[in-house]
Formats: C-alpha cells, sequence, structure tokens
C-alpha cells in the first residue's frame, strides 16, 4: 500500500519485485529501500529488489536504517538527498512504511514546519507526533 505523503515522497510497507512495473506505471523514478536484508526472506533482498526496479528503468537505492540510527545525521541526510535528487516520485520502503516516514520528516525539519510535518505524515498514516522537539 502506497501512502502519499508529498506529492513527490510516497512511503510503504515492504513491497514485491512484481510491484516495480506498477511504480513506473505510475511516475515513479527512484526507489529507496529502508528495510535491512536482515528482515527479509530471499525474494525480498536488495539485490533481488534492485534487479526488478532497474529492468523497468528505475533507480534503486538501498539505504537500510535500523530503529537505534533512525537519529543518526548521516543517515537522514543522505535520505534527503536521494529524495531531493530524484527526477520524478520517489517511493521508500521498509517494513511499515514508518522508519521511511520518520527520516524524511527529519530531513525537513527547519524547511518546514513541525506541524506541517506531522500532517503531511499523519495523512499518510504516520504519527511523527513523538518527534515533534526534533522538528522545529
Amino acid at each position: 500500500m502506497v501512502r502519499p505523503v508529498t506529492e513527490t515522497f510516497f512511503a510503504s510497507p515492504q513491497i514485491t519485485a512484481e510491484a516495480m512495473a506498477q511504480l513506473a506505471e505510475h511516475g515513479f523514478t527512484d526507489v529507496i529501500c529502508n528495510r535491512p536484508d536482515e528482515e527479509n526472506g530471499p525474494a525480498e533482498q536488495s539485490a533481488e529488489m534492485q534487479k526488478a526496479a532497474e529492468a523497468v528503468g528505475l533507480k534503486f537505492h538501498f539505504h537500510p536504517l535500523v530503529h537505534a540510527k533512525l537519529l543518526d545525521r548521516d543517515g537522514i541526510a543522505r535520505q534527503k538527498a536521494l529524495i531531493e535528487g530524484a527526477e520524478g516520485k520517489v517511493l521508500a520502503y521498509c517494513a511499515s512504511g514508518n522508519r521511511s516516514t520518520v527520516v524524511w520528516g527529519l530531513g525537513q525539519a527547519g524547511e518546514m514546519p513541525a506541524s506541517e510535518i506531522m500532517d503531511k505524515a499523519a495523512a499518510a498514516g504516520y504519527d511523527l507526533s513523538q518527534l515533534a522537539p526534533m522538528l522545529g
């Protein structure tokens, strides 16, 4: 279930390799995998997902995030750069989409009002209220 957070950034739970063609058909250009390979079975490993993405013309970025490292500035900066460097819509996925949305929100801190970050995340089904002090 792909959830729009902004017009160009979307988050979702784990997707399948077969979903890559649908993403390409719907104007996505980039897919960010925020789920470490250790959390997935063979069919969802990053190498398999990358092959499927590239086969339909999508750029695939493996940027695994674990809960203990969500506040890491380098990880936040990398995710932000991947999103900003995309030429079209970006889908970031993890187990539920929450990690992907948290890191997106932290990357928007200081550029977008905290209330707007939380509202956009909430509209997509993700609660970032616990991050309010870090969002601005």
